[in-house]
């Protein structure tokens, strides 16, 4: 376990490290500056984004994102295995939903919770963890 979890680490650390959030481009500017602050410049608004169903939209399968805890994901398919990944991801997300329900129930905002969840998997999904 401890072996696995030294693995763990390396990997995430090594996904951490190839990411450049900072890193100087040509959308910087002439001096540099960072990606981050020119991605929150706000985009004008050109033609209408045409909304899908819901349902259709939130299914992952095969079709889930590449994010910077993808490489740990895979590195777990490999030493775990997908079946006791699969369980391990199963209990996460449960505890999670659990975690949100509770957190509405305290707050008084029950009406919020079937949306925090779902944005909770379409952040997992960005991140990497539903590969």
């Amino acid at each position: 376990m401890n072996r696995f979890v030294s693995l763990l680490l390396i990997v995430v650390a090594l996904a951490a490290s190839s990411v450049q959030g900072f890193a100087s481009s040509s959308l910087g500017g002439a001096t540099g500056g960072s990606n981050f602050v020119v991605s929150q410049k706000p985009q004008s608004a050109g033609q209408p984004v045409a909304r899908s169903n819901s349902r259709t939209s939130l299914q992952m399968g095969s079709q889930a994102k590449f994010g910077i805890f993808s490489p740990a994901v895979y590195a777990s398919k490999i030493v775990l295995g997908e079946d006791k990944l699969r369980k391990i991801r199963g209990k996460g997300i449960s505890l999670h939903s659990q975690a949100i329900g509770e957190f509405c129930t305290w707050s008084g905002a029950m009406h919020l919770r079937p949306r925090l969840i779902k944005k909770a998997k379409v952040n997992g999904d960005i991140l990497g963890f539903l590969v």
